[in-house]
């Protein structure tokens, strides 16, 4: 089980709701749409990834990550 989230986590969590809710005019049902249709995006990938690790695939370059991410 993990450890609930410090302060600080919750500070990044609420600018991270903030940023998502503006991206979206401000129309709370159209964020939660978008939350929604990323996080299928990244179950599939997800899916595709350990597939190929299954495989005996192994990525030719690092996958690169963005610090930005919210």
């Amino acid at each position: 089980m993990s450890a609930p989230p410090s302060l600080s986590d919750n500070n990044r969590y609420e600018q991270a709701c903030d940023q998502a809710i503006a991206m979206c005019d401000g129309n709370l049902r159209s964020t939660i749409k978008a939350l929604i249709m990323a996080n299928e995006y990244l179950e599939t990938e997800l899916e595709e990834l350990q597939a190929a690790i299954s495989a005996g695939c192994v990525p030719t370059q690092p996958l690169r990550t963005s610090s930005t991410a919210a």
